[in-house]
């Protein structure tokens, strides 16, 4: 097979000789697997002409055809209630300007809910269409005493049906083979009822006729649900599989982190040994090695994280904590849509906006849009490992958890309360009305995770990290950098304030607390001394505002230039050069609490608030989202700072 992807939209624009086949089927029943063994994972996005809702194609080459691919949004049904699954009929209907009706269909069922599968079914095959019936989990039906004769479904759908086990690579060379003659499919004698009563009693006939028997329970899975969904003992388990996840990243990170820290020590020390110029030397140094490297040194924790997050969900946790969290979050009045949304934004903001489309109420989509942003994403990681670092030894711990750990724990169970609550509070500030709607969520049988599907959910994570350090932190670290050496300083001036010139460290201290960034930082000290932040912490707030990672890299190149030789020991040993403070250490325990308090809430990452704008349609609701969040940030991290304060830290 030869796949070719072409990003959408636009890929059947260039391709109009192609036919266009959409995949149509459930949220996890494997339809992603069959789209990805199709396009070999390498289909782009786009959004569908004048909506936001994300569009996944590509193009794929069999022999001398050549097809475009499409996966739809994931539905349950075509009697849409959200955003997403009203895309997929208008799709399928042709009523969506800009895209065509597609050639032909893909419908997946999922072998091992087969009953609720064909409720679909029936309605895709009322359109039309030259259809194919995809029947995923045929494995795992047998492996649980379930049966199907898949040549019965055929005959008594009246249209191909063929199996593939997704995650395996299984039956897609012959699915691909169905697709070369997808124009001669045979279609229904008589179309299914669209009536409900009659669907029912239609898709009971076709599992008479096709000998199905659905699968046994799980056994397994049973008896340790029993434990993992029950209301005192799941959260306990929850609470302790979060605390050990957090130690694990920072136990398991640290000795990578050194390694990747030694790497770019040792580039930085090249450059000083071979640059000759000093502002090609520090450019390159200090601005892209040390500001850059500075926050690359946290990969192995970001790609750890997500390592993590993708084996609890490959193995079937994530969707028995999303149970568990359901329940909570309905005091919230937030529906278990909401939640996915809101588990989205652990990795980054963005995508959890995005997932409210899933959503069937506006309301609700804008409650939930306004609340992602303070669930802790992946680029605050650096910024807490950081900081965490200086306010607490490696070695301290609490019983069996290390403190480090348990102080990250703490962190994310903040913004995860701070961000329902929110929710709530918008939601009621929306008078809310009407019943919610019912929410369905599958959960799977506990399975282990192909190493294929794991690392790639991994991967595809951290180059968006990777994406950012090579864009926007480059770009901002460059910037910092000429802020920080500037205005030039001559000998001259330099002996006049009293600075020995042989000295590079008292050089590079003048010039940094003489420059444009001091300028700026002391600008804006009145509005964060309460918090106890200096001027180079003011700096490193404000550049975090093009992203969050970039306070870390404000921070290395600042601590670079005070002390090139020993930056980290710089950091911890900072103090305040003038002012009532003079001479006091900058990070102490309750200046470091506030600035973790700040980074929980402050929305410091302007994509997101481009996506807010993108989203709603307006600027209205990405101007008050800044705002709440910035004062609500300053305001706890005054209270957490003061608190601390008054208990003697």
């Amino acid at each position: 097979m030869n796949a070719d992807c072409h990003g959408a939209p636009g890929a059947d624009a260039t391709l109009t000789d192609a036919p266009r086949i959409a995949l149509v089927g459930a949220p996890n029943s494997g339809k992603t697997s069959v789209f990805n063994g199709l396009t070999g994972l390498r289909a782009k996005t786009g959004n569908y002409p004048g909506v936001t809702v994300s569009r996944f194609a590509g193009t794929v080459r069999t022999g001398r055809h050549r097809f475009v691919v499409e996966d739809l949004p994931g539905t349950y049904s075509l009697e849409p209630i959200s955003p997403d699954e009203q895309i997929t009929v208008d799709v399928l209907d042709g009523r969506l300007d800009g895209t065509d009706r597609p050639d032909a269909l893909l419908v997946v069922a999922d072998a091992t809910t087969l009953r609720r599968s064909l409720g679909l079914v029936a309605q895709v095959l009322a359109r039309g269409l030259p259809t194919c019936v995809v029947v995923t989990f045929t494995d795992e039906l047998a492996r649980r005493q379930g049966r199907l004769d898949l040549d019965s479904l055929a005959r008594a759908l009246g249209v191909p049906v063929l199996p593939v086990v997704g995650h395996r690579g299984l039956g897609m060379a012959r699915l691909l083979e169905q697709l070369t003659s997808w124009r001669t499919w045979p279609s229904p004698a008589v179309a299914p009822p669209t009536e409900p009563g009659e669907r029912d009693a239609w898709t009971e006939s076709v599992l008479a006729y096709a000998g199905y028997r659905p699968p046994e329970h799980h056994r397994i899975t049973r008896r340790v649900d029993a434990v993992l969904l029950h209301p005192v003992a799941g959260t306990a388990v929850f609470f302790a599989v979060m605390v050990l996840f957090f130690q694990t990243v920072f136990t398991l990170a640290a000795p990578l982190q050194d390694g990747v820290e030694a790497v770019f020590a040792w580039l930085s020390g090249q450059v000083d040994a071979h640059i000759r110029n000093p502002w090609m030397s520090g450019l390159l140094g200090d601005a892209l090695i040390g500001g850059v490297g500075g926050v690359l040194v946290f990969i192995p924790q970001i790609v750890l994280l997500f390592l993590l997050l993708a084996l609890l969900e490959g193995v079937g946790y994530l969707a028995r904590a999303a149970f568990l969290m359901d329940r909570v979050m309905a005091r919230f009045g937030l529906e278990g849509r909401a939640f996915v949304a809101l588990l989205s934004s652990f990795a980054c903001a963005i995508p959890g906006i995005m997932a409210t489309r899933t959503l069937p109420s506006a309301k609700d989509r804008l409650a939930t849009m306004m609340a992602a942003p303070l669930m802790t994403c992946s680029a605050r990681l650096p910024v807490y490992v950081l900081l965490i670092g200086l306010l607490v030894d490696s070695s301290a711990g609490v019983g069996p958890f290390g403190a480090q750990g348990l102080i990250m724990f703490g962190l994310y169970i903040l913004g995860a309360v701070s961000a329902m609550l929110a929710a709530w509070v918008f939601k009621k500030l929306g008078d809310r009305r009407g019943r919610p709607v019912p929410f369905f969520m599958e959960l799977p049988p506990y399975r282990l995770p192909t190493p294929r599907a794991v690392l790639a959910a991994m991967w595809f994570s951290a180059r968006a990290f990777l994406r950012k350090c090579s864009t926007i932190i480059v770009a901002a670290s460059v910037v910092l950098w000429l802020l920080l050496n500037l205005p030039l300083h001559t000998d001259a001036q330099l002996r006049a304030a009293g600075v020995d010139t042989t000295d590079s460290v008292a050089v590079s201290a003048y010039i940094v607390d003489h420059s444009y960034a001091a300028d700026v930082g002391r600008l804006v000290a009145p509005v964060f001394e309460p918090l106890g932040f200096d001027w180079r912490i003011n700096v490193g707030v404000l550049s975090a505002q093009a992203a969050r990672e970039t306070f870390v890299a404000t921070l290395g190149q600042v601590a670079a230039a005070e002390d090139p030789e020993q930056p980290a020991r710089a950091l911890s040993a900072m103090t305040y050069p003038d002012g009532p403070r003079a001479g006091e250490r900058v990070f102490t325990a309750p200046t470091i609490a506030a600035l973790l308090v700040y980074f929980v809430y402050a929305l410091q990452c302007m994509a997101t608030v481009a996506v807010l704008r993108r989203e709603t349609g307006t600027w209205r609701w990405p101007a008050i989202a800044f705002t709440y969040l910035t004062v609500l940030a300053w305001l706890m991290a005054y209270l957490t700072r003061t608190v601390i304060v008054l208990a003697g830290g």
